[in-house]
């Protein structure tokens, strides 16, 4: 096949992938909008041809990625917008970790829609569900096959939204939707840093575009600024990808994520959401690459995270906090191994988790009803508690490793009470200096006026009175 036209088809069906779900997901929200009545059928169908339409385009690109391209590329599908120097790009990037963990992406997708059809069926939220499962898909798509750092960071807002939307899906009661606001600002907390990045990188090279390096497995973005500017860059993927990822010390709103219905608890929080962290990392390994000081802070915190997850997750008496602390754990060992420079075994280490801890997830319903069923039936409680008096939980029966570990590392209530109760203190003072300033102004304006003044004489005979 002529490379030519071979890069014409490429181009036609890369926008093709985000299209289908972001398609599916208008075609569920439009009738709901004018209030039309939809059976859960219609949304399913739609549903299924957003995502196998999507999964299907991804290994036809897949196909003829090792058919006739052979190495990673960038394919344009035309220009966004240009601010006087800068042009934005609408660019879609095609190699091996893209189409991967892209192609895993939709398959779980897959995989939840067809198990939420009975797990969700006659919920009064079924096809609010199916709308934010579409929007999620279509930014995971974005995420996965993005061309720039411009494009990976619409599809990582969508993935953002879709997910806190979620946790929010029983919004009938205050513990859902307060969860759901708590992953919302860390999220928006910890986006800066993404946002910061790519603002360095336009300001000082016009772009921040991912490129195919010579004999590089996939496409990235090569190290192109100083020291300190890599530094910089380097550091704020870093702080975003451990908000995302749940990575000390902002792992507290992992398990509190765990309020939204088990199906997505199951793709966001044990397969796909969760890794997007490693995954932006992966990507940008260049940058993270680009000093000692990086990959060693990467190091720190995976391990960090790691011993934080193993030790508070044991002490956790519901599955599903410790099904999420076990991500946290897993997801710590995956960000280590990228600071050390594994990034194979880090994209292997996503994909089999990503795979086991969903159906742990989506299996955690049902195993609590056979073991209650099991109980019944034996006339008598089941007990898998571990010894603490030998093994590795041996360390657990020390009373401040056990409080530590009941208390989640004291993590929430640093952020909470000492970060952001000292944030929001000073800012009321500054509301409040802002209040007497503006009163003080206005008194002053109103003086001068004729009306002003008979209305302050108003007012102060209305004081005295």
């Amino acid at each position: 096949m002529p490379p030519d036209l071979l890069h014409d088809m490429v181009a036609h069906i890369v926008p093709l992938v985000p299209a289908l779900p972001v398609s599916a997901f208008v075609a569920i929200l439009l009738p709901r909008l004018f209030g039309c009545a939809m059976s859960e059928r219609y949304t399913y169908a739609v549903v299924s041809v957003g995502v196998l339409g999507a999964t299907l385009f991804v290994g036809m690109l897949a196909a003829l990625l090792l058919a006739g391209l052979g190495t990673p590329s960038v394919v344009g599908a035309g220009r966004w917008f240009a601010v006087g120097h800068d042009v934005f790009e609408v660019t879609f990037g095609l190699d091996a970790l893209g189409l991967a963990y892209g192609g895993f992406s939709l398959l779980m997708v897959a995989l939840v829609a067809a198990f939420s059809r009975r797990y969700l069926h006659r919920e009064q939220g079924f096809h609010r569900f199916y709308a934010l499962l579409m929007l999620f898909a279509a930014g995971l798509a974005l995420v996965s096959l993005a061309g720039s750092l411009d494009m990976l960071l619409i599809g990582w807002e969508l993935v953002g939204i879709s997910s806190t939307l979620l946790i929010a899906f029983f919004n009938q009661r205050p513990g859902p939707v307060r969860n759901a606001l708590r992953a919302f600002v860390t999220y928006r907390a910890c986006d800066v840093g993404l946002v910061l990045a790519i603002v360095c990188l336009h300001v000082n090279f016009g772009d921040a575009d991912f490129v195919r390096a010579e004999g590089a497995a996939w496409l990235g973005m090569p190290q192109r600024a100083a020291a300190g500017l890599a530094l910089l860059i380097g550091f704020s993927l870093v702080f975003a990808a451990m908000g995302k990822s749940a990575q000390v010390p902002f792992s507290g709103w992992l398990p509190r994520a765990m309020e939204g219905p088990t199906p997505s608890s199951a793709i966001f929080y044990g397969a796909l959401s969760v890794h997007l962290g490693p995954f932006l990392l992966l990507r940008c390994h260049e940058q993270v690459h680009a000093s000692p000081l990086i990959g060693g802070a990467l190091i720190v915190i995976g391990l960090a995270t790691t011993a934080h997850g193993a030790l508070v997750g044991r002490v956790q008496t519901d599955i599903k906090s410790m099904l999420a602390y076990g991500s946290v754990t897993q997801v710590g060992l995956i960000m280590a191994e990228i600071g050390l420079g594994l990034h194979l075994l880090a994209l292997l280490h996503i994909i089999g988790h990503a795979g086991y801890r969903t159906l742990q997830i989506l299996r955690a319903p049902s195993l609590l009803h056979d073991r209650h069923h099991l109980e019944q039936m034996l006339g008598h409680h089941v007990s898998h508690a571990a010894d603490l008096d030998s093994g590795s939980n041996r360390w657990l029966t020390l009373p401040r490793v056990y409080r530590h570990a009941l208390e989640r590392g004291g993590l929430d209530a640093v952020l909470t009470d000492r970060l952001l109760g000292t944030l929001l203190d000073g800012l009321r003072r500054l509301d409040a200096v802002e209040q007497r300033w503006s009163g003080c102004l206005a008194r002053r304006l109103l003086a001068v006026l004729p009306r002003g003044r008979r209305r302050l004489r108003a007012e102060e005979k209305a004081h005295v009175s």
